[in-house]
Formats: C-alpha cells, sequence, structure tokens
C-alpha cells in the first residue's frame, strides 16, 4: 500500500515545504539582500542560472541522456524539439514580442500546471476517489495561481518580467477582475481547509503532502507576486518553488533507473551522487546561458566575457538562434505534459514518485 508521502515525510517537507520557506525568508530579506528590489548577480547566478535554468536541463536525465528511453520514443523526441524550433522561427520571423509572449505563456502554463500535478499525484498516492474532491482541489490550485497572475496583468508594468519587457498583454477591463477573483481565491481555500478537517474529522484518508503543496503555492504565488513588487522577491518566490521539487524528482528518477541500467551514461552520472547530478546539470545550463549572453543578450560580460557594446544579431539571425537557443525550455515544457502523466513509463518512474508495487530491476 503506499503511503500519504512521495519520498518520505522528512524528504517531502524538505524539498516541499522547505524550498518555499526558503523562498519566504529570501523574500523578506530582500532590503537587505538587493538594492531597491533589483536581482543582483549572486541572486541570478544562484537563483536562475542554478534552479531555474538547470532544472530543466535535469529533463536529459528522463529522456536524452538515456539510450534506451531514447530508442522506444525516437519520433518524440525528435519531432518535439524540431516542431518547437519551426513553430519559434516562425513567431519571431512574424514578430520579435510574438514569440517571447507566446513562450511565456507556455511557460506560465507550465509553471501552473506542475503544481497540479503534484496535488494529482498525492491524491493517487492517498488513493482519493471523490470526484468533488478533485474538482475541490484543482479549483483550489489553479485559483491559487491564476488570481496572483490574474493581479500581474491587471497591474503592469510590475517591477518583475517573465521573460522580456512586454510579454505579457494587459487590458484596463482585467482590473474589474481583480476583487471578484480574490474573493473566488479566498473562499475556495476556505472550502478546501473545511474540506480537508471534515475528511479527516470522519477518519478519510490523511493527505499532508497535498495539504503542504496547496498551502505553499498560494502563499509562494500571493507572497512574490501581489503582497510585493521587486525583480529579487518575485524570482525567489517563484523559481525556488517550481524548480527545487522538480529536480528532487528527476534525481530520485535517476536513481532508479540507474539501477535498471547500470552501464548507461545516467547510471555513470549517478554513481557521483546527487553532486554529480547537479554539476551535469549545472554545466549545462552555464553552457546555454553563456550563448544567450555572447550570442544576443550580452548582459553579463563579467561571467561571460564579450562586450556590452557586442551588435547584436541581425533580424534574420535572430530569428534562427533565437529560437533554437529557447529549444532547451521548450522541449523542457512539451515533453514534461507528456512523460509525467503516461502509463507506460516504466517501474523506475512508478518507484521515483513513490509507489509502490512496481517490478523491481532484473539483477
Amino acid at each position: 500500500m503506499n503511503g500519504p508521502w512521495i519520498w518520505g515525510a522528512r524528504v517531502d517537507v524538505a524539498v516541499f515545504g522547505g524550498s518555499a520557506a526558503l523562498a519566504l525568508v529570501l523574500a523578506a530579506l530582500a532590503p537587505a539582500l538587493s538594492d531597491e528590489g533589483a536581482l543582483p548577480l549572486w541572486g541570478w547566478i544562484t537563483f536562475v542560472l542554478a534552479v531555474d535554468v538547470a532544472h530543466v536541463h535535469t529533463t536529459f536525465f528522463r529522456t536524452y541522456f538515456d539510450r534506451e528511453e531514447l530508442g522506444k520514443r525516437r519520433a518524440l523526441y525528435v519531432a518535439t524539439p524540431l516542431a518547437c524550433w519551426a513553430a519559434g522561427a516562425l513567431l519571431h520571423a512574424t514578430s520579435e514580442r510574438l514569440f517571447w509572449r507566446v513562450l511565456a505563456y507556455v511557460a506560465v502554463l507550465h509553471f501552473v500546471r506542475q503544481q497540479a500535478g503534484w496535488v494529482a499525484i498525492y491524491r493517487a498516492r492517498a488513493g482519493e476517489r471523490s470526484r468533488l474532491g478533485r474538482m475541490l482541489d484543482d479549483a483550489t490550485i489553479y485559483a491559487s495561481t491564476c488570481f496572483p497572475l490574474l493581479y500581474w496583468h491587471a497591474h503592469l508594468p510590475r517591477a518583475f518580467r517573465w521573460f522580456v519587457e512586454d510579454d505579457f498583454v494587459t487590458s484596463p477591463w482585467l482590473r474589474a477582475l481583480v476583487v471578484p477573483a480574490g474573493v473566488v481565491w479566498a473562499g475556495l481555500l476556505v472550502a478546501y481547509a473545511a474540506r480537508a478537517v471534515l475528511v479527516w474529522r470522519r477518519g478519510g484518508p490523511r493527505n499532508p503532502g497535498k495539504h503542504l503543496v496547496v498551502a505553499t503555492t498560494a502563499i509562494t504565488w500571493f507572497s512574490g507576486i501581489v503582497a510585493t513588487n521587486s525583480d529579487f522577491q518575485f524570482t525567489v518566490t517563484n523559481v525556488l518553488v517550481h524548480g527545487i521539487p522538480y529536480m528532487a524528482l528527476l534525481w530520485a528518477y535517476t536513481r532508479e533507473r540507474a539501477r535498471e541500467a547500470p552501464a548507461g551514461l545516467v547510471a555513470r552520472i549517478a554513481a557521483g551522487g546527487v553532486l554529480a547530478f547537479a554539476a551535469a546539470a549545472l554545466a549545462l545550463a552555464f553552457a546555454e546561458e553563456a550563448l544567450w549572453d555572447r550570442l544576443v543578450w550580452h548582459d553579463r560580460p563579467s561571467l561571460f566575457g564579450g562586450m556590452r557594446e557586442a551588435p547584436l544579431l541581425g533580424p534574420s539571425a535572430r530569428a534562427l538562434v533565437v529560437p533554437l537557443l529557447a529549444l532547451p525550455q521548450a522541449t523542457h515544457y512539451v515533453l514534461d505534459a507528456v512523460l509525467w502523466r503516461r502509463k507506460d513509463t516504466g517501474p523506475a518512474q512508478a518507484r521515483a514518485l513513490g509507489f509502490r508495487g512496481a517490478p523491481e530491476p532484473a539483477a
């Protein structure tokens, strides 16, 4: 029988609760850690490079680093980046703003759906079958993410952005929706809490992991987007609660997959422990950001070399190169929506998510 936790109470609380607590502490310390809310270079390295960008590259351990997995779904792993690049190049050639706008909204959907995915996993682990409970879970997690997003759209410009300036659209009538949406969000949180207490008192399945995800999502999204208005505070509350749990999942998968295929690249990296796993992801993240900076942004010459005055690529070149550089992110968004919901992905994934009864690898 599956327990209420994915990796165990201590690990789950550390991953979900700890990442949220760290984000909130850093957000509270923002006046001392940042200059007028700006994200300093050390913050960019720590939170953006080492967590946000690196977590994207941990997807490779589930896909392109695994020769057997690559062979099973070669069409998916070849077609996805090709389709993402072609779509990106077409969008960028039409309008650079359109490219970043579409990518931003796909990223937002990915961030929202990940939180809903964690809730669904905990619900499955606890054996919850109530249709009403599922509807309330989904409504609460979507309200906890979409209400702050609505507030953001209704109060542009903010001191932070998703990718680039003006990648979100706005309209004056959106402000009229903020208060009603806030009331709905608050009401759903109350209803969710009331139902959790009722289920507990009636002896139903206790699901502390699910409640932890719902609570930390509501707190961090509201704190980073609505209650505060700085790039530093948004970054820590947005990135840490998204990237750290995902990397924990991929590390759990990597260890399980290494047991099944001890001769593969995944196993060789896993043999070096979590530090080797993190170092591989960080190296890929650094290489990606170095290419972005040298070819497109020229923002951080002290870190990546080059000069701020270096000429940017021309429009035609940018339409080809920018979507190419964005491929790790775009491919991550697409594959993440496919792989973790499949029922035929093998025992390593089931064990990585803590589901008992998954077959053990052959000796």
